[in-house]
This record gives structure tokens, C-alpha cells and sequence, in this order.
């Protein structure tokens, strides 16, 4: 179990999550037997937020509880960060198995993960004419851009100011073409150990705050827990619309996507999506980017000796609601349409009959009627026509096969003089009566939605080509009188 706990922690980047997740962490592995220092080690990960000692102290706090945080949480936590679990691990029953996790379309066992061709970091560049072609991508030529290229020492670390806000895009590039490569004169000098950085959404020219963005075109998606090939492969996989994707002249890239956001609102609910999508796919982004006046680094400038550079422009998908379609049409597992025209001449072939003109192989049918209409004996008499490979009340011709008639109601003697009392009404010899099997579940209360799978074993077993249940409403879980909970039914 512990090699199990560490291989879970190995894939959790602690930058990425929240406080109660962390706290969830340091609950379970205590809960598991298992030492603080392995919380300490994990929490150490994420070296803006780790205060050394801060895990043993919140570790005394952890006294149990009647609901207690368990080793699952942790695992649960894994999964959610793209873990595919221990090799050769045994499944829980309530495992779901299915081929696409709804907004996953990045398989981790078979990404391509080419290496990323960052510019040669001892050549000629142009860091003007990088900026230049950033703002031409993100911004309008009225928009005012906000930047900071001056920083603060906070306790171990650089961190930017408030910044400038006082220039239009357009007013940006002109006095970039015209600054040569000295982007100082324009922006302002910087220090080269730390870079610089602009807001990727348009200000009011009064300030950098959430409530100075006038539109909510972009938000910025950056990992920078995982090797940057990787991350680049993942991006690219998703086919995030990217207005641009920036390397951060460290271990991360920037991607700045487009939300095309109406109101903050919206823009709220458009990165929670994006960033679960983001999760779902593998990518351990950081959770405290997603504000619209955030702060992403600036194309052009030399970051402790590392070029901050723009690597692309509006890749992927064209916009959000073109992602949106592809994210949810890739991972829907519905099939896709068909033109009528592909089939026209050379259409499939049809299922065999297994009632002659009222039903096919592999369909269903409901067979109504008022109380004591004699619809039981008229489903025994169907068993009996498939079994022995004759007209079904002397008129619709059935297909010769194996039969599986599950019998909810009568006592399992009444079933069995029911279908010899049949047959001698029929004045019909037993000769394949070893086609029909008899499955009594009188008493037995099993909802359809259990049944099924049960069912489904058992017939692929036996090869039936026809299963009976009766009488259905038996096996109902919903309301009868409820159209949408009887569609549900009757599609299992």
C-alpha cells in the first residue's frame, strides 16, 4: 500500500492543488500508518506555498474522526490528475469501465511527445519584433496593455509590481518598430534576472485589476510540474485555440487560450471547464492563474539568461465554442453521423428474422395487454414456437433457436406445468423443448438496472437468440407513468 500512496503522490503536483486538498493529503496518510515526513517531501514540491515545520504542526491536529479521511482520497485525487493507477491493480466492483472519460482525449500510455524546438538561445533575435507580433495576436489596436518590468523581493523570491497601463496596443508597436532592439526605451529598463510580464486581457488604462479588464478574451493555462515537451504534446493534442504560446525561459510554457468570455461570469464557468478538461488530459496546471488580469510572461525579454519567446500564434481550434464541440463530440462515445449516400448503393445487411415480419434478431418488443388478456401464455407459446421452430399462434413464422424465459411471477412448479400445459394445448411433441432454459427469480427483488449485467452473462454464455421476461414490471426501478424513466428502461 505504501509504494501504491507514493506512485499516487509521485503524479499530484501539490502547486496545482487547492488548501483542502492538501489538508485531504496529510489526513489520509496519517489515517494509512504512514510518517509526516512523506507529507513534508510531497508538500516541499511546491516551493511557493511549502513553510517548512507547517506539515508536523497541522499534523498534531489530525485526531481522527467517525468519518475518516481515508487512502482513497488520495488516489481519487491521483486519478483526477491524469493517474492511471498501479499497474496489474485489481478493479473495485463499482469500477466503471468505459472507453473515453467524458472531456479526456489525450491517452497518456500513447502520446507523442516530439521535443519541442525552442529558438537557439546564443543566436540573433529580434525581441521587438516578438512583442510586436504578441500584441498583434491578443489585442485590438485601441486596447490598453498592461505590462510590469519591474519586481519586489518577497521573502525567497522575485515578484512583479503593479506595472503601466497607459498605452494603447497601437501606441505599443509603433514605438517598438521604431526602438530598434532597445526595448528599455519603450517599456522601461528590466531586470535580466527575472524577465518581465503582461496582462493578456485589455485594461481601461486605470489600472490591473480583475475590475479594470474590459473583455474576457483569454485565459492563461501553465504547468510547469511536468517536462515541457510534455506539455507541449499535450497542448497541441487538446487542439487548445491558442492565441499564443509563450516560453516562460524557464521549465513552463504559457498558453494563452481563447474563452471569448461576455461577463466575468461567464468567464468564471469557461476556465473552470478549461482547466478540468486540462486535468482530465493530464496536464498539472497551476490553479492560481485563473484570474483575467493575471499576469503571463513577456515574449521578447531575457530571463537569467534564457530567452522569454513566442513560439506560436493561433493554433488549434479557430475559437472556444469550435473546442468546445470537438472536446465534447471526441469524448461523447456517440457514434458519428453517416451520409445516406455512403450506403446507397452496398447498404448493410439486415439482422435475421426472429419473428417473421414483427421482429428481428437483437430487438426488442413489448407485448400489452389488460389483466388476464393471457399474455403470459401467449410469451410461454412464443418460447415454445422459437424453441421448436414453428408459426407463433399458427401465423408468424419464428426462427429456430435457443430461448432463455425469465420467469418473475409464478412459483417455479406453476412455471413448469404452464409450459407442459402449453405444449399439449398445441398438441405439439417436445422434441426441442431442450432449446427453452427457465430462469425463477420469484421473490427475488432485482431492479432491471442490476439485472442486466447479470443477464447479459448468463446469455452470452447459452448463445440465446431470444430472452422473455415476464412480466416486466417486475424489473421496473422508475415511475411506469413516467415517459423519460421508461425510455431509460427500455434502452438498458
Amino acid at each position: 500500500m505504501e509504494e501504491e500512496l507514493c506512485q499516487a503522490l509521485e503524479a499530484i503536483s501539490p502547486a496545482t492543488c487547492t488548501y483542502q486538498d492538501w489538508l485531504t493529503v496529510g489526513m489520509a496518510l496519517k489515517q494509512a500508518g504512514l510518517p509526516v515526513t512523506l507529507w513534508e517531501q510531497w508538500s516541499a514540491r511546491d516551493g511557493s506555498r511549502y513553510h517548512k515545520g507547517e506539515c508536523a504542526r497541522k499534523w498534531e491536529t489530525f485526531r481522527g474522526s467517525p468519518a475518516p479521511v481515508t487512502e482513497n482520497s488520495i488516489f481519487k485525487l491521483a486519478r483526477d490528475h491524469g493517474w492511471t493507477g498501479p499497474e496489474g491493480h485489481e478493479l473495485g466492483w463499482d469500477d466503471v469501465l468505459q472507453a473515453h472519460e467524458e472531456g479526456r482525449v489525450v491517452d497518456p500510455h500513447w502520446l507523442d511527445v516530439p521535443d519541442l524546438a525552442l529558438p537557439d538561445q546564443t543566436a540573433p533575435w529580434d525581441p521587438a519584433a516578438q512583442l510586436i507580433d504578441y500584441l498583434r495576436a491578443l489585442f485590438e489596436p485601441s486596447d490598453h496593455v498592461a505590462y510590469v518590468t519591474e519586481s519586489f523581493l518577497d521573502k525567497d523570491r522575485r515578484r512583479p509590481t503593479k506595472g503601466c497601463w497607459d498605452r494603447t496596443a497601437e501606441q505599443l508597436i509603433a514605438e517598438l518598430q521604431a526602438c530598434g532592439e532597445d526595448l528599455g526605451s519603450v517599456l522601461g529598463d528590466y531586470d535580466p534576472a527575472v524577465g518581465a510580464w503582461i496582462c493578456f486581457n485589455p485594461v481601461d488604462g486605470q489600472g490591473r485589476r480583475d475590475a479594470n479588464i474590459t473583455e474576457y478574451r483569454y485565459a492563461l493555462v501553465e504547468s510547469d510540474e511536468q517536462d515541457i515537451d510534455r506539455q507541449a504534446a499535450i497542448l497541441h493534442q487538446m487542439q487548445l485555440p491558442l492565441a499564443a504560446l509563450v516560453y516562460s525561459g524557464k521549465k513552463s510554457l504559457h498558453a494563452i487560450v481563447k474563452v471569448d468570455a461576455p461577463d466575468s461570469a461567464e468567464y468564471r464557468k469557461r476556465v473552470d471547464y478549461l482547466y478540468e478538461v486540462c486535468r482530465k488530459n493530464g496536464l498539472q496546471i497551476d490553479q492560481q492563474n485563473r484570474n483575467p488580469s493575471r499576469l503571463s510572461r513577456m515574449p521578447g525579454i531575457l530571463r537569467d539568461g534564457q530567452k522569454q519567446c513566442l513560439l506560436e500564434t493561433n493554433t488549434g481550434k479557430s475559437c472556444w465554442q469550435e473546442w468546445v464541440d470537438w472536446i465534447e463530440s471526441a469524448t461523447d462515445e456517440l457514434p458519428d453521423t453517416e451520409n445516406l449516400a455512403d450506403t446507397w448503393a452496398d447498404p448493410p445487411a439486415l439482422a435475421p428474422p426472429l419473428i417473421d415480419n414483427v421482429l428481428r434478431q437483437g430487438h426488442k418488443m413489448l407485448l400489452a395487454g389488460p389483466s388476464k388478456a393471457g399474455k403470459s401464455f401467449a410469451l410461454i407459446e412464443l418460447c415454445i414456437s422459437i424453441a421448436e421452430g414453428r408459426p407463433w399462434f399458427g401465423r408468424f413464422g419464428c426462427a429456430q433457436g435457443k430461448v432463455l424465459y425469465i420467469n418473475l411471477e409464478l412459483d417455479r412448479a406453476s412455471c413448469l406445468h404452464r409450459f407442459r400445459d402449453v405444449y399439449t394445448a398445441l398438441d405439439l411433441a417436445p422434441d426441442h423443448v431442450s432449446n427453452i432454459d427457465l430462469w425463477n427469480l420469484r421473490g427475488v427483488s432485482v431492479p432491471m438496472d442490476k439485472l442486466a449485467p447479470k443477464l447479459i452473462r448468463r446469455a452470452q454464455r447459452k448463445n440465446y437468440i431470444a430472452v422473455v421476461l415476464d412480466p416486466i414490471y417486475k424489473v421496473i426501478t422508475g415511475d411506469e407513468n413516467s415517459a423519460d424513466q421508461m425510455a431509460k428502461f427500455c434502452n438498458q
